[in-house]
């Protein structure tokens, strides 16, 4: 063995001992070392270049076992093109010295055998020597260095190429959508071309002279002659499509003849074609629905059009779908409105309880149709929480009228084309749900109710809640354009009822257009009226049963409703009621063989808790307001309002505070302010403030799982300070709400009627609101009212006073000549 053979073998050695796959730092950016000896894998029909991405299909036995052996160890490869595709087991005299390293990025095997690959070319290559044949090739390879171009005709010549490349894929039918994208973020000259030559229809020689051009300026200026070519014969075959679209006027000459000879054979009583009946169906439809006349004519065109399709053609079934669309739509077809203002009354208060505020809107909008008939339509929005009614209110509003009723749910709508429609241009096109539901209804002036306006999404396909900024809008949806439809509806004869649990969530642009009304939740009395009246008599009806088998007493409806539900609606009241009647209804049905029971069932406060189990929920604020640190605090959700209990508490420490119970920034901010505030008043208190620098306080809001933020729970986390540090218990049974400023003044608040209804609710028997407040009690329900007495504070100091029974003393303070003594 020579001496030179054995350096070799031992150089080989010490390469595969290296790690090949080594990834360096240089200028910020990664690049893989392309080592000196690579597997060979022979690749016929292609060429593969540095920078793109290719498949393979690797078949041969010895490529098999070179991808077996080899990739564990480095996922570069090196890809030479055959000289003749045709050789099945290549030498290496029949490869091209020129090829390109390549990583290999996913390998699939497949069912027959054979291996799928995914390459990504790195750098160019040339096989300087062949190190193994058997059992596959194994080359020792150098990177050749390449010449840049330079100077300024090089780069016209690269802006020329590139330019070319553009037109040559706007012009390419079947090229992809990324490849411009692609094409145009390709800054290197030299990759460019790579990437051009890749994908141009150039056959493997002339794929691999391009390969073998080492020098930039050459390689772009023999990719720009071959790109010049085929952007020819693009353009040629573009005119020639052109042509042949021009010699349709003949086709249409011989159409124009076959309809006199269809004239003629109907003469002669021979029966029409199935599509000529179609277009005359149409045709009588659209004369029938009789739109305006610029609707008509876009209409007689289409029409025009669809006579000049074959009927197998894709765009006859759009062409018919959309015609179809005009012709159902109710363009002059109107519901006459039953303005019996006494009768509406009746059908409001048959179907819902109380609502007074809706319903008095209801009837002023009646009384002005009733004076001008050619009014619009008003625009309501409907906020308040779950279970109140909002939605079943709009077929109560629809039968009031005489109108026909069609309802939206917008909750997790995305897509602006939900509203507006699609182009036609898309397959699978349709319009608008507005458009939709209006064909459904069968008129123009339908009730249209937009479930859970507050619900709208938006991403990428734009923002449902803009779209509706025109449909709501009274001075512009006389004239609403849906993109399918593509001509002007008059949507001003509409009424809009929308519905939302919190009106924050609504844009401010989609809520000036509507006319907000307040829903508030339902008193415990306002809820066994409801259940007396609608409710019972439902879930009897629904589960079987009749009064006579099965007989509800108040105190079983009081039951459920004090110990089974906390909900501002009905909804959980109902499903609960249904519940108790099942479990009548089993009983009935296992007695006696189904027969009728001798007594009916009583439902009263026993049954119900047998049928329903152990109590859900126990009012215990009395059991947890008793210790000092304890604050009642009052709070408005999107379901309705809710009791909070802000606890304190202290020990040992270094005059830290923690706050917890998930509470928001806004809310956090309060506490901050509330403690700064007590400092600040501590000696008018009669405490200690060095106390505090040995203290650790805990600011606690129990329910951790619910987020919670806000101004409003100032007063109540002050009260809760307060009392823990003097250690007085806070008056029993005792609420709040108002924000605090570091002056002790107490600011206004939002959702005083629904935070009333929840202290009403909870048991509360006192509630102290901020004085600004005074005029939002004209909205609080009468029962609460009855239920819960009222203070209304401007300062901290009175606060404690209602609270705590503490009056504040402030001391005399002398003026001097230094200030304040």
């Amino acid at each position: 063995m020579s001496k030179t053979s054995k350096t070799k073998r031992r150089s080989e050695r010490t390469r595969k001992a290296e790690p090949a796959d080594t990834v360096q730092q240089a200028g910020g950016e990664q690049r893989l070392d392309i080592p000196d000896v690579l597997p060979v894998l022979p690749v016929r029909g292609s060429v593969m270049f540095p920078g793109t991405i290719v498949p393979l299909t690797v078949g041969r036995s010895a490529s098999r076992k070179m991808l077996d052996e080899s990739l564990p160890q480095s996922k570069i490869i090196a890809l030479f093109s055959q000289k003749d595709e045709e050789v099945e087991e290549p030498q290496a005299e029949d490869l091209h010295t020129v090829g390109t390293a390549a990583m290999v990025l996913k390998l699939i095997r497949q069912a027959d055998d054979t291996i799928s690959l995914i390459v990504h070319g790195l750098r160019r290559i040339v096989l300087e020597e062949m190190v193994q044949q058997k059992p596959y090739f194994k080359a020792r390879v150098r990177i050749p260095p390449e010449k840049p171009g330079s100077g300024k005709k090089f780069e016209a010549e690269v802006k020329q190429l590139r330019e070319q490349a553009h037109a040559l894929i706007e012009l390419s039918p079947n090229a992809p959508e990324q490849a411009l994208t692609v094409m145009m973020n390709i800054e290197d000259p030299g990759a460019l071309a790579d990437f051009l030559s890749a994908n141009l229809a150039l056959d493997v020689e002339q794929k691999q002279d391009l390969l073998e051009e080492f020098d930039v300026a050459k390689r772009v200026r023999r990719v720009h002659v071959h790109l010049s070519s085929q952007l020819e014969i693009l353009k040629l075959q573009q005119k020639i499509q052109e042509d042949v679209q021009s010699s349709i006027g003949d086709s249409q000459r011989r159409f124009y003849l076959r309809e006199q000879m269809k004239a003629i054979q109907k003469e002669l009583g021979e029966e029409e074609s199935g599509a000529e009946h179609t277009i005359n169906q149409l045709r009588e439809r659209l004369e029938q629905a009789d739109p305006p006349e610029k609707v008509m004519e876009e209409a007689m065109r289409e029409l025009d059009r669809l006579r000049a399709i074959p009927p197998a053609s894709p765009e006859y079934s759009v062409i018919s779908t959309y015609l179809e669309l005009i012709a159902d739509l109710p363009w002059k077809k109107t519901s006459e409105d039953n303005l019996d203002l006494e009768r509406a009354r009746k059908i409001l208060d048959r179907d819902h309880f109380d609502l007074d505020k809706v319903k008095r809107r209801l009837i002023e909008y009646l009384a002005v149709r009733k004076l001008n008939p050619q009014g619009r339509g008003p625009i309501l929005c409907l906020v308040g929480p779950p279970g109140v009614g909002k939605t079943s209110l709009g077929q109560s509003i629809a039968d009031s009228l005489g109108r026909q009723f069609a309802r939206i749910s917008l909750g997790g709508i995305r897509d602006e084309a939900e509203v507006r429609g699609h182009r036609r241009t898309y397959i699978g096109a349709m319009p608008g749900r507005i458009i939709q539901e209006i064909r459904r209804a069968g008129t123009n002036n339908p009730v249209l109710m937009l479930d859970e306006v507050d619900k709208l999404g938006s991403d990428f396909r734009g923002d449902p809640s803009s779209a509706l900024l025109e449909v709501l809008d009274p001075r512009q949806n006389n004239a609403f354009v849906d993109r399918y439809l593509d001509v002007p509806f008059d949507l001003s004869q509409v009424i809009f009822i929308a519905t939302a649990n919190y009106i924050g969530n609504v844009p401010p642009a989609l809520r000036d257009r509507m006319e907000v009304i307040d829903i508030p939740g339902y008193t415990d009395h306002d809820k066994l009226a409801i259940a007396r009246r609608y409710l019972v008599p439902r879930q009897l009806k629904e589960n079987g049963l009749t009064r006579a088998r099965c007989r509800w007493l108040a105190s079983g409806i009081r039951k459920v409703i004090e110990n089974y539900t906390r909900e501002a609606g009905v909804r959980e009241l109902e499903r609960q009621i249904g519940s108790v009647c099942r479990a009548v209804a089993a009983e009935v049905a296992s007695a006696n063989n189904g027969k009728a029971r001798r007594k009916p069932a009583v439902i009263d406060d026993e049954f119900v808790r047998q049928a329903l189990g152990p109590e859900k929920y126990v009012r215990d604020l009395d059991t947890r307001t008793t210790m000092p640190g304890v604050a009642l605090g009052l709070a408005y959700t999107p379901v309705g309002g809710e009791v909070l209990f802000i606890e304190a508490t202290r020990y040992p420490g270094k005059g830290n505070v923690t706050l917890t119970g998930q509470i928001g920034d806004v809310m956090k901010e309060s506490a901050s302010a509330a403690l700064s505030l007590f400092k600040s008043r501590s000696p008018d208190l009669g405490y200690d403030i060095k106390q505090l620098s040995e203290t650790d306080l805990h600011i606690h809001v129990p329910a951790g799982a619910v987020p919670k933020d806000g101004p409003s729970a100032g007063i109540a986390m002050f009260t809760a300070i307060t009392s823990l540090l003097l250690d007085r218990p806070v008056r029993q049974r005792l609420a709040m709400t108002g924000e605090i400023t570091l002056r002790g003044k107490v600011l206004p608040i939002g959702g005083v009627k629904e935070k009333s209804l929840a202290a009403a609710r909870a048991g509360v028997k006192a509630i102290i609101l901020p004085e600004q407040n005074r005029p939002d009690l004209e909205e609080v329900d009468e029962q609460v009212k009855k239920k819960c007495e009222f203070h209304f504070v401007e300062n901290v100091d009175q606060v404690l006073e209602l609270a705590l029974g503490y009056q504040v003393h402030k001391p005399i303070r002398k003026k001097t000549r230094a200030g304040v003594k």
